[in-house]
């Protein structure tokens, strides 16, 4: 088995996505934490790094479409930081599964995108 212990999956074991890409990683025989993120829940300021190491904006990491979503009226939220609130606060606004090793980050949708962190952490 390949050793990856700084490879950080975060996981909701009720989503396909997020078990599929369990699944993926188990198949490579890549070793990894999983975090499951509605019960440890991020910090704001951990909800900062991830996007940070994802290159996106707040609004790209949101389930959108999630009734919650727009119970909360996020739709016409332009403040960043007001974002990552409602991240910290309802992590189930939060995109999964995310997956995380060292300075870098993907959103494992499909599960093949991991590749991209794989290939970073060769060597």
């Amino acid at each position: 088995m390949k050793e990856n212990k700084s490879l950080v999956v975060w996981h909701n074991p009720r989503c396909s996505k997020s078990r599929n890409a369990i699944k993926y990683l188990d198949e490579k025989g890549v070793r990894y934490t999983v975090r499951r993120y509605l019960e440890d829940i991020p910090s704001k300021e951990e909800l900062r790094e991830v996007l940070k190491k994802l290159g996106i904006p707040p609004r790209e990491l949101m389930r959108t479409k999630e009734k919650l979503y727009r119970e909360l009226g996020l739709k016409n939220v332009e403040d960043d930081e007001k974002l990552i609130e409602a991240m910290a606060e309802n992590p189930r606004l939060i995109e999964r599964p995310i997956v995380l090793h060292g300075d870098k980050a993907v959103v494992a949708r499909p599960e093949t995108k991991i590749d991209e962190i794989l290939s970073m952490s060769k060597g």
